[in-house]
């Protein structure tokens, strides 16, 4: 059953669809089962259920139970969602010819940072090989827009304290095993550019900050969600690192109209950082505003830090985003780190 605040969200994003031309348009989703592309399906089912002109929905996934599960509020009697058709292969395998889309949105990556460390290779194939596939397939189809999904991590490690635009890169440690992520999301932007040059794709790269809301499912276990099930239980906030890395952080809804804005806007070729400037903090002080505001006096932040990288954290950075060059485009960001929490938690208590 949706929370509130997530049926608020599905009505923003259905109006945004409604407001902005895509009425009567194909949509292919990639990792339809994940946290963004399967909001972004969501919001096409609310839009459909609206409006009579509707827009059809591809979703790409491999689990058909792990379907079934994300989408048990959309299916129909038969079983099925209106006007939203799966495919159910493997990224990397290439879509056949008779899929026809106007649009593609790529969200489909690994994002657990555990997975990194234990299987660097699969994770650069993934990256690597699943996007070439997705863009082959778009150059083939002759789509109107298309957006990838990158992430803040391509900046790498930032020593300075300033605003970093999408020019500011940092370091990354190739010998670490852990940059397999960051290092394959930097290789497919220059991918990205490199097939807007030269087959003149229409693809933008969304570089996306920390990114939750609501909706975000039980399962979820990244660290946002990590600090809130423990301020939900009244337990400690546990950190494994010293907590000085600087986050960066963006709510769901307003990360996904900025990726359904560059659908459309935007330079071909181009990366657009998705970010709410006032969530930047360090790790330390998000948590301990968790822990002030909602677990009822219960919770406090402690320290457990290992020798090693055992979570597969990545490095210490000083990284605080720039929104500049996504505002030039119109977008702005409507939730701060606190309403972001606040909207979630809904989700979140009913498996605590």
């Amino acid at each position: 059953m949706k929370s509130v605040a997530f049926q608020e969200d599905l009505d923003i994003l259905s109006k945004y669809l409604k407001d902005n031309g895509f009425a009567g348009s194909t949509i292919l989703v990639t990792g339809a089962t994940g946290l963004i592309g399967s909001i972004i399906i969501k919001a096409i089912v609310e839009y459909n259920k609206e409006n009579f002109e509707k827009i059809r929905c591809i979703g790409l996934a491999r689990s058909t139970e792990k379907v079934r599960m994300i989408f048990e509020d959309e299916l129909g009697a038969d079983g099925s969602v209106a006007n939203v058709s799966f495919l159910y292969q493997d990224i990397r395998d290439s879509i056949v010819d008779s899929v026809k889309c106007d649009y593609v949105i790529h969200t489909a990556n690994s994002t657990t940072s555990k997975y990194f460390i234990t299987n660097p290779v699969e994770v650069i194939d993934s990256i690597y090989a699943g996007s070439k596939n997705i863009f082959d397939f778009a150059v083939r189809s002759k789509v109107k827009g298309l957006v990838y999904l990158s992430s803040m991590e391509v900046f790498g490690q930032i020593f300075e304290e300033k605003r970093s635009s999408e020019k500011d890169l940092g370091y990354i440690d190739l010998q670490n095993v852990r940059s397999c992520y960051s290092e394959g999301k930097r290789l497919v932007e220059c991918l990205a550019a490199s097939y807007a040059h030269e087959y003149g794709l229409p693809v933008k790269v969304a570089r996306l900050a920390q990114t939750f809301g609501a909706g975000v499912p039980s399962t979820e276990n990244r660290v946002f969600a990590q600090f809130a099930k423990s301020a939900i239980k009244g337990e400690d906030i546990v950190l494994h690192t010293n907590g000085l890395s600087c986050g960066n952080y963006c709510y769901t809804t307003d990360v996904i109209r900025a990726i359904f804005l560059l659908l459309k806007a935007g330079k071909n070729g181009d990366a657009y950082t998705i970010v709410n400037e006032e969530t930047s903090r360090s790790i330390y002080d998000m948590a301990s505003m968790v822990a002030e505001n909602f677990s009822d006096g219960k919770s406090k932040v402690v320290f457990d830090i290992p020798e090693g990288n055992e979570f597969g954290y990545a490095p210490q950075t000083k990284l605080k985003l720039s929104s500049a060059k996504m505002n030039s485009l119109g977008w702005n960001a409507m939730y701060n780190l606190k309403e972001m929490f606040e909207r979630m938690l809904p989700d979140l208590k009913e498996i605590c």
